[in-house]
């Protein structure tokens, strides 16, 4: 095998609370992940010179050893003295530095493409202990689907998979730091808390109505009152329909849950009427079958 192509997916959050901070600074959460159709494509190509070579279609994102891409088939090459060459094309199509985990799904990507590549032999799990090496939501990343995620979000559990719907998915053109929104959620009391165990509920019950209802992100007190465009864009989706409506990770983008295309159809004509933001998406629900990691 001299090259592999391969779908990096974009994660939401259906539900994210943090339950305290440690000495470490590390945070300890609770949040439930789900894959959308939403992603990246990643092509991993053998190369006759030594080195590792990243090509991306972003002009301003980083191709050398800050790129967390990089990082990973660094890793592995130097773990199994990989002395063969390696070019990691990334074709993005996930909105960056927005929530969504784009970039661990690319470095999930290449532990997932080299594996194969180079036949190293590595299972899932091996794979996951040395994705969170590279970043909390790596191992997340790697399996994929729906997801319950505690500790600093490297203790993961499978959990039915989520019930189909429409995603629409909106960025406004703002960037948000996360390290500057978990720091200002340290110096305020957290008085609402998501229902985390309804959304598990909702999802053994199969009711859509039921996790959307529960839905809820303590980040959002930080993040929106810094840019007040996320509660904008919630809005327009409630309005036009959505089930629920919410902003992933630490921002910016807001997700909504619809019971039909149509519905989010309407919300992202809305959104870009209003000109809150270009970058709005329709999408899917991603279910993983467990016996694969991968497309």
């Amino acid at each position: 095998m001299n090259q592999i192509e391969l779908k990096a997916l974009a994660k939401i959050n259906l539900g994210l609370d943090v339950l305290g901070r440690r000495e470490n600074g590390y945070h300890d959460v609770r949040m439930i992940m789900q894959s959308i159709y939403l992603y990246d494509e990643v092509k991993i190509e053998k190369k006759d010179t030594p080195g590792i070579e990243v090509a991306t279609n972003l002009r301003y994102l980083p191709v050398g050893e800050d790129n967390i891409a990089y990082k990973a088939a660094e890793l592995l090459k130097e773990e199994f003295h990989i002395s063969e060459g390696v070019k990691i094309t990334l074709k993005k199509h996930i909105p960056v530095a927005a929530g969504l985990a784009g970039g661990s799904s690319n470095a999930a990507a290449v532990l997932f493409g080299m594996n194969r590549m180079f036949r190293l032999g590595l299972s899932q799990k091996d794979l996951m202990e040395r994705g969170v090496k590279l970043g909390a939501d790596v191992p997340y990343c790697i399996m994929r689907g729906t997801v319950l995620a505690e500790g600093i979000g490297e203790e993961l559990k499978v959990l039915p998979a989520m019930p189909k719907c429409t995603v629409l998915i909106a960025k406004p053109p703002i960037s948000v730091s996360t390290k500057t929104v978990y720091e200002a959620l340290d110096s305020k009391e957290i008085t609402e808390h998501p229902d985390i165990d309804g959304i598990i509920e909702g999802l053994e019950q199969q009711d859509l109505r039921k996790i959307a209802g529960c839905m809820g992100n303590v980040l959002e007190d930080v993040t929106i009152p810094m840019h007040p465009v996320i509660d904008e864009i919630k809005q327009v989706m409630k309005d036009a329909g959505a089930l629920g409506a919410m902003m992933s990770g630490s921002g910016p983008t807001v997700f909504g849950l619809f019971e039909s295309r149509a519905g989010a159809r309407e919300a992202q004509r809305r959104i870009r009427e209003k000109a809150l933001t270009r970058q709005v998406y329709v999408t899917n629900i991603h279910s993983v079958r467990r016996n694969h990691n991968a497309d």
